[in-house]
């Protein structure tokens, strides 16, 4: 567990746009649960590749017309069942953090991993997600 005074401003970047924090398995279960529509879920880390690429990365894409259902943000280290609740739901896909994935009806569609995010510019992953929520998100997503 990391001093929550350092966690404190991460988690203020992701939930200042609107994410939902899920501390509790139950909270996990509430949002990941339900069958239905999009739902983006970003493990956020204390890590550099979250701060200097993730983080901005997401916020970046939220600008995008196209936009999930449901905004989630679960913290690694932090509250640990949380998240492995979450990521129980990452079916094909082993922890990382950061990580970020794209739920639709219940099922990942599209994620992105540690090694899918360190070493490229937020823009990059920003241009990934938008493309993601394209395909899988609104009116015009496909079915």
């Amino acid at each position: 567990m990391y001093d929550e005074r350092l966690v404190t401003p991460m988690r203020q970047e992701l939930t200042s746009l609107g994410i939902t924090e899920l501390r509790t398995p139950e909270e996990v279960d509430a949002k990941l649960g339900k069958k239905e529509g999009t739902t983006l879920v970003v493990v956020n880390s204390v890590c550099g590749c979250a701060a200097r690429n993730a983080r901005p990365a997401v916020a970046e894409a939220l600008k995008h017309s196209a936009k999930p259902d449901s905004l989630t943000t679960v913290f690694a280290g932090m509250e640990k069942d949380a998240v492995s609740r979450a990521r129980s739901y990452f079916i094909g896909y082993g922890p990382s953090s950061p990580q970020i994935a794209l739920l639709k009806d219940g099922d990942v569609v599209f994620m992105l991993e540690r090694h899918n995010i360190e070493g490229r510019s937020a823009g990059e992953i920003a241009h990934d997600l938008t493309a993601a929520f394209d395909k899988y998100c609104g009116a015009t997503a496909a079915a």
